[in-house]
């Protein structure tokens, strides 16, 4: 396939190094250019605009939040002025539930289509091809996808036609795995205020709740790996807010993510944003009066 795409942070350069490493022809767009200089050595094709990367007819966004994907969608250089009649915008980024829907009336009106295909794992993953994606869209254009989804990762969760309802699926996945680093952090200080070594602990956490993320996100703690972040604790914020937003919309309480955002705050308070969600870990220990090196 000829595949567009805009955003190359870590998650975006690893999604087209499988793109490319699947045999599709990729063009690539960034806010900072030499941003692409890797990949266009290893032969992907550079864009001048968002406009160009969408002319090819599909075109993957991987951005920040829902600014930073409006500022390439707009305009007269932006995707929605760039993609063809019947092309695709396949949006990967965690957006809020309340824009995707946006987006997907306007692809409409335009006669396009958008598909939304958040992903579940970090840069490594992506790299791999190993992410798994949760899609919502119309489904002929979910089916011309096939060879791009594939490439990006074997497991895909395929929700409804309604695109914004994976990132529903998305926004609650993330503030299921926010809140596991929030419960983790909590388990280690209270074992270790009770004498007990938080190594020993982990051992028995990760077998009676066996799971590959218990078994990341507390080898992560216990090493203290912030840096570098695999997920910046600025973009966790984000998407705590925006589960807060969804949960206020479809009143719906979630006092775990009150907290999960206060502590997310307080870490970001201390000069933390762009060290890994983990670090929550040292609010945790600070309320605790405990100190680490």
């Amino acid at each position: 396939m000829d595949i567009g795409f805009v955003g190359l942070g870590n998650m975006g350069r690893g999604m087209v190094q499988a793109l490319l490493r699947a045999g599709h022809r990729v063009v690539v767009w960034n806010r900072t250019p030499e941003r692409a200089d890797e990949l266009v050595a290893l032969g992907a094709v550079r864009a001048a605009t968002p406009f160009e990367a969408a002319e090819v007819g599909v075109v993957f966004t991987m951005l920040a939040d829902d600014a930073a994907t409006e500022a390439v969608v707009a305009g007269p250089h932006g995707i929605l002025a760039g993609l063809p009649r019947d092309g695709i915008h396949v949006a990967s980024s965690t957006l809020s539930v309340r824009y995707s829907a946006e987006l997907a009336e306007r692809h409409r009106t335009r006669h396009q289509h958008y598909v939304a295909a958040p992903v579940f794992g970090r840069p490594d993953a992506a790299a791999q091809g190993a992410l798994r994606l949760v899609v919502a869209g119309p489904s002929s254009a979910i089916e011309r996808l096939q060879p791009a989804l594939t490439a990006l990762g074997p497991q895909q969760f395929v929700i409804g036609e309604r695109p914004e309802q994976a990132h529903a699926v998305k926004l609650a996945g993330n503030f299921l795995i926010l809140s596991l680093v929030e419960l983790l952090s909590e388990a280690f200080v209270l074992v270790e205020k009770a004498g007990v070594p938080r190594q020993r602990f982990f051992e028995v956490a990760a077998a009676v709740y066996s799971s590959p993320l218990v078994e990341r996100y507390g080898r992560t703690l216990l090493e203290r790996r912030f840096d570098p972040p695999g997920f910046r604790l600025a973009l966790g914020l984000k998407d705590i807010r925006l589960a807060l937003d969804l949960a206020e919309a479809t009143a719906t309480p979630l006092p775990i993510a009150d907290l999960v955002r206060q502590h997310a705050l307080e870490a970001i308070a201390t000069g933390k944003a762009d060290r890994d969600f983990a670090s929550l870990l040292e609010v945790i220990e600070a309320h605790a009066g405990i100190g680490h090196a």
